[in-house]
């Protein structure tokens, strides 16, 4: 297995070397559970084994520039960068349809004409009035809209260990000002994640930091795997309102 995904790896480096103390193989339950992680919030033209693809390519690379001196576990340090390989690929095989572009606008500006009104944040039923839809249309458009692009906060909420975070960024390939563009952006996401209403942080909070999936968030709060959807699509959507400058 693990020479077969060392050769897949030929297209993207053209001398790949699997560091001989990392079993690829003894990691590769941490794929599946990142790629299903993921795949909760896909629609249903995404194939999983499509994400696990990925992930492992991810892996493969966490196997060939992890060091260990920098204090990091390679678990940590592969997590991070299984999960950015998936999100990478996700970003490039964008699947929605130019209806499911426009919805996002309109919801991004509805929520932002309300909130500005109010000066609170914008209920569901305010933002399915002002688009003129039933709520249950309205949570249908915005897990479309967060399902066609992973948003931010997959770098954000899961990439805060230092040490993995260090041996990740490699300060010779990015330019200064885009350094500072990317940091500034992440501080202001992390800002309006704290603003979010407490029941949108708190599914934030379980699904990203603590890694639980939609049915165990269900189970916590009390709410069906259905609900926990919609208001992990709310979130995204007041986020991506608020960070539109972005």
């Amino acid at each position: 297995m693990k020479q077969a995904l060392v050769e897949h790896l030929d297209m993207y480096s053209p001398t790949p070397k699997v560091t001989a103390d990392v079993d690829v193989e003894a990691y590769a339950y941490l794929v599946k559970r990142i790629a299903h992680h993921i795949m909760a919030r896909m629609p249903s033209s995404v194939q999983l084994d499509d994400l696990i693809q990925s992930g492992m390519i991810g892996l493969i690379e966490a196997v060939q520039k992890f060091d260990a001196s920098k204090g990091a576990s390679f678990e940590t340090y592969a997590g991070i960068r299984i999960r950015g390989a998936i999100v990478d690929e996700m970003r490039r095989g964008d699947w929605a349809p130019r209806s499911v572009h426009r919805n996002n606008r309109r919801i991004n500006e509805a929520i932002a004409e309300i909130e500005a009104r109010t000066g609170r944040d914008a209920r569901d039923s305010e933002v399915a009035e002002a688009l003129g839809v039933s709520t249950d249309e309205y949570y249908s458009m915005t897990q479309d809209c967060a399902s066609s692009r992973l948003f931010s906060l997959e770098e954000t909420m899961d990439g805060s260990d230092e040490h993995a975070e260090t041996q990740i960024s490699d300060p010779l390939s990015e330019e200064p000002a885009q350094a500072v563009t990317q940091d500034s952006m992440k501080q202001a996401l992390a800002r309006e994640i704290e603003r979010l209403p407490e029941r949108e942080k708190l599914v934030l909070a379980l699904y990203y930091d603590e890694e639980l999936n939609l049915k165990e968030i269900g189970e916590v709060l009390g709410v069906s795997e259905s609900r926990v959807s919609q208001i992990h699509s709310q979130a995204a959507a007041r986020l991506r309102s608020r960070l539109r400058e972005w």
